[in-house]
């Protein structure tokens, strides 16, 4: 049967498992990504796991989200994490280069090789025919120790795209419509592989801006052909021998298609809280906005932030608003420093801002309480702005650029013809010089790794227990994000080497008294609605609830990445479609042989509540989930020795 180009990518790195949508694949990793917010406990994990040498090609740690320093915690992890990598050969990034997907991109990423990374916008990588794919920090730990990476076999929906775009229309309106038609829910279990004649039109950043965003509707990832725009990228950043062709066999098919006329989209917006609240531009013309901010985890290339120049260019910004751009590395700021973009947007007084996340993750440039900032990043959960009560719309960088100039948000169809870009000089070593190389094994054995007070390695939780049980800690809604469990923002992330630490922040936003009472409880139970733990990779939102003494969590679904996380840190996740409509905090529930049931392979167990009776809950667990709950998580279970080593590919 022909393949898609999915199919031939888990195909080529398939150790164990089969093609059956739903099964476990075990695949073999040629690329790791790191980063530093969830880096500190990817290192630690990786060093319970006894390794010392990488059983990966490549793995490359960055430093792009805490930096913005309010003490030395931040810089203690800085120093750790540059050791650790000085030990156990990772190459590493530092402060200021850029951020990690926008970096691995420029000066990694290869058609026909499989990335996992601990941050969920890996997936930017897909852009040259990667499968890229983000993963909590401890999958990430055992497949940078030669172990493989475990997924569930996805789905895979083919994304037709045909015709051009029009003017003002950028890459952002087609997946902010693909978000619009399926939702932050929609893409679970799928991957979405893009084809047809549009994509030919389409160029390297402007698939990372769609493949980074892709996430945001739950999905896997995404993957795009290799061609003629592939070789065109790798040639700019000096790496054109890294090309391979790939592409659909003639006659492969799809798990489903949806099909987007690129001809017929119109700017798009996203409004408050969430990806997929999508509306025309048109429709919130007007609208008054007090902050705009371009750039960091997505539409931080080069195009985007000439596009925003040369709208602005003999203009100033509205003088109600306050405007940042962040490129995506040094090198895109070398190329607008070159080109006079950068100078363009100084003198419409954008504040240009260094090559990190910042604004993205709420460190830095938070908006005030209430007042609508329009950003081209990813997402606008309440809160991740850093700030409480904020009201956050995605965009465009047109869209932003256009608003940036009336104070309101306005289609920038209105500014008449688009403006011509200044041409990009690069030098893509600009960087690149800065990402040490790792050091030979003699010396990399002679190399100590440097601790402060700030790491404290999470501890083990211990096998499952015969019966869980406890009150019901919280109530939640649908679509809580791993964001409301770890708070972004300077405070919280400062701490998220001590989970001690950072588990006084989880939920703090939803039940400011959630800490006190779970912990005076000795532990609980968490119920919520359905998409439980949408968002980023962090797994710090299933190290908090393991370490409050939490060893269930029921709720109507999950999210892909952080139901991984939960088993992979030994929490059950149950399957409970009512849960948040029925059930009351203080409520006590039992599951007695809960572990017998994991271990039978039952797929549903009884929940006993107290005066209220019985209420059944599913277990949907692959084999190999029960496992890894049995042992009590994944690092028990591989130290344990039941995890065969993977072989490393030949590139």
């Amino acid at each position: 049967m022909p393949d898609n180009v999915t199919r031939m990518l888990l195909r080529d790195h398939l150790v164990a498992g089969g093609p059956e949508p739903g099964g476990t694949l075990t695949l073999a990793v040629d690329q790791v990504l790191i980063e530093d917010a969830t880096g500190t406990m990817t290192a630690m994990q990786f060093e319970k796991l006894g390794a010392e040498e990488l059983g990966v090609p490549l793995a490359v740690q960055y430093v792009d989200h805490n930096v913005l320093q309010i003490d030395d915690k931040n810089l203690q992890d800085h120093k750790y994490l540059e050791s650790f990598c000085r030990r156990h050969g990772i190459r590493y990034s530092p402060a200021g280069n850029g951020i990690s997907h926008y970096l691995h991109l420029e000066h990694f990423a290869r058609p026909g090789e499989l990335l996992v990374g601990a941050d969920s916008h890996t997936t930017s990588s897909g852009a040259v025919g990667m499968f890229a794919v983000g993963a909590g920090g401890l999958d990430v730990a055992v497949a940078m120790a030669g172990y493989g990476y475990d997924l569930t076999c996805p789905r895979v929906v083919g994304v037709e795209l045909t015709g051009r775009l029009p003017d003002w229309v950028e890459a952002k309106d087609v997946v902010l419509e693909l978000l619009r038609r399926t939702t932050v829910r929609g893409g679970l279990g799928v991957v979405f592989e893009f084809l047809g004649d549009g994509v030919a039109g389409l160029t390297v950043t402007q698939r990372a801006t769609i493949a980074n965003m892709i996430v945001e509707t739950g999905a896997t990832t995404a993957v795009f052909p290799s061609d003629e725009q592939t070789r065109k990228w790798l040639r700019s950043q000096g790496r054109e021998e890294d090309f391979r062709p790939l592409a659909a066999e003639p006659g492969a098919t799809y798990d489903g298609v949806v099909r987007i006329d690129l001809g017929a989209l119109e700017p798009l917006v996203a409004k408050p809280h969430s990806p997929d609240n999508v509306v025309p531009v048109q429709e919130a013309a007007g609208t008054r906005i007090v902050q705009v901010c371009v750039g960091s985890s997505v539409n931080s290339s080069y195009e985007d932030l000439a596009t925003v120049a040369e709208v602005l260019r003999g203009h100033t910004v509205h003088p109600d608003l306050q405007v940042t751009v962040n490129p995506g590395s040094r090198q895109i700021l070398d190329t607008i420093i070159r080109s006079g973009v950068h100078n363009g947007l100084l003198n419409a007084g954008v504040r240009v801002l260094e090559p990190i996340c910042g604004p993205c993750v709420g460190i830095g440039y938070a908006p005030t309480k209430g007042e609508p900032s329009l950003r081209t990043f990813n997402r606008n959960f309440p809160g991740r702005s850093g700030t409480a009560g904020d009201s956050v719309w995605l965009c465009s960088p047109s869209t932003a650029a256009a608003s940036a100039l009336h104070g309101v948000i306005t289609d920038p169809r209105t500014l008449g013809d688009p403006p011509e870009l200044p041409p990009a000089d690069n030098d893509p070593q600009v960087d690149a010089r800065f990402i040490t190389a790792a050091l030979p094994a003699e010396e990399r054995r002679r190399v100590d790794i440097w601790r402060g007070p700030n790491q404290q390695p999470p501890v083990d939780s211990g096998p499952l227990p015969e019966d869980v049980g406890g009150r019901v800690a919280i109530v939640l809604g649908d679509d809580i994000s791993t964001g409301d469990m770890a708070p972004d923002g300077v405070i919280a992330m400062s701490i998220w080497s001590d989970i001690s630490a950072c588990a006084r922040f989880m939920f703090q936003r939803n039940d400011p008294d959630f800490h006190e009472r779970v912990t005076s409880w000795g532990g609980g139970i968490i119920v919520a609605g359905s998409n439980y733990g949408q968002g980023s990779s962090r797994e710090h939102a299933a190290l908090n609830p393991r370490h409050l003494g939490v060893r269930a969590i029921a709720a109507a679904g999950f999210a892909r990445i952080h139901r991984s996380n939960l088993i992979a840190q030994g929490i059950v996740p149950l399957i409970a479609e009512d849960a948040s409509r029925t059930a009351s905090v203080g409520d006590t529930w039992r599951i007695p042989g809960l572990r017998a049931a994991v271990g039978s392979g039952a797929e549903e167990v009884c929940v006993d509540v107290e005066g209220q009776g019985r209420l059944t809950v599913g277990l949907q667990l692959s084999p190999a989930e029960r496992e890894l709950l049995l042992a009590g998580g994944l690092l028990a279970y591989t130290r344990a020795g039941r995890r065969p080593p993977v072989p490393a590919r030949n590139r």
